[in-house]
């Protein structure tokens, strides 16, 4: 028994949930999310609660009831709250500023990286040196943090890169003489 797909998923006020089939939409106040849930699992609304049960008992079944859970619980999140990652810029000269809707970011190279937002996703530089993922899907907006994460990963002699906020990195000593 998955321990995470038993669980309910209660749908908030405000949030409407269409089942046609195997296909799952919620609309909520931040957009619109819709998913095809596999094969293996079958989805119910009782009142404002959605219940997910496996159709039967073969390991891929058991995978995709929890897999499935959390992918609808996590759509249902994204149009109420949705989901915000946050990046700091550490090193001398390292910055970030928004040009129209994209972000350039100053990174230590002789140019300065463009990065243009999927479609979804917005950015935030409430600091030169911090910015802002934000968006109602969960995948998305952690996708495109570890794409510019990826452009200059912190490095362990002086800490220098772009990191995750609250991020540890661990340093190195150094030469001796």
């Amino acid at each position: 028994m998955s321990r995470i797909g038993k669980k309910t998923i209660t749908v908030p006020k405000g949030v409407t949930v269409t089942l046609n089939g195997q296909d799952v939409t919620v609309k909520g106040p931040k957009g619109e999310r819709s998913w095809t849930l596999a094969d293996e699992v079958e989805i119910k609304q009782e009142g404002d609660e959605l219940s997910l049960t496996p159709t039967s008992e073969t390991q891929r079944a058991k995978a995709m009831w929890g897999l499935s859970r959390t992918l609808v619980a996590n759509m249902v999140t994204g149009v109420t709250d949705g989901f915000e990652k946050t990046l700091e810029l550490v090193g001398v000269g390292y910055r970030a500023a928004m040009k129209g809707n994209a972000l350039s970011l100053q990174l230590g190279f002789s140019h300065d990286v463009d990065v243009t937002p999927p479609e979804g996703i917005t950015f935030a530089v409430p600091k030169q040196t911090e910015i802002k993922i934000s968006g109602n899907d969960k995948q998305a907006v952690g996708e495109i943090a570890a794409v510019i994460r990826k452009m200059r990963p912190p490095e362990p002699y002086k800490g220098k890169g772009v990191r995750y906020q609250g991020e540890f990195v661990r340093r190195k000593e150094g030469k001796k003489k």
